[in-house]
């Protein structure tokens, strides 16, 4: 019994560590296209650090999660949205969004496997598209 927990463990943690494969819309994301009665916001995770998972929570509801060179797009109403860690990740931000336009939030993170904290910072256009452009799509968000 203990063999094939540790087999499974294994793999789990493999699986963990594997790259993911772009989403079907990554490319169209890429294209950095404002949503005329929507705010677009790119969280965006893409320095060197270490391989964990990073949940995140918009406006108090789970969206997905963050890895090392990815990034989640999401289409909001306008107004304003409160992005954060769930758990123990305490790190959060608020946006003030406008229709029409598009927002970049750099999110680095700290920690070691289950006790992640993440850091939020709202950052200029030049930068956001060049964090986009190296990273891959994990989740869109359209609301």
């Amino acid at each position: 019994m203990w063999k094939r927990l540790s087999i499974a463990g294994l793999l789990f943690a493999l699986s963990a560590c594997a790259p993911l494969p772009p989403l079907p819309g990554d490319a169209a994301a890429k294209r950095f296209e404002p949503v005329p009665d929507r705010a677009v916001i790119y969280l965006v995770r893409n320095q060197v650090e270490r391989e964990f998972v990073a949940s995140i929570m918009l406006n108090d509801q789970p969206i997905g999660a963050t890895y090392k060179g990815t990034y989640i797009r999401m289409v909001l109403p306008a107004g304003t949205h409160r992005i954060a860690g769930m758990a123990g990740d305490g790190g959060s931000i608020r946006v003030q969004t406008e229709q029409g336009k598009i927002y970049f939030v750099d999110q680095r993170t700290m920690g070691y496997d289950t006790l992640t904290r993440s850091t939020f910072q709202l950052v200029d256009a030049d930068f956001g598209r060049s964090m986009v452009l190296g990273g891959t799509l994990t989740s869109e968000v359209i609301r």
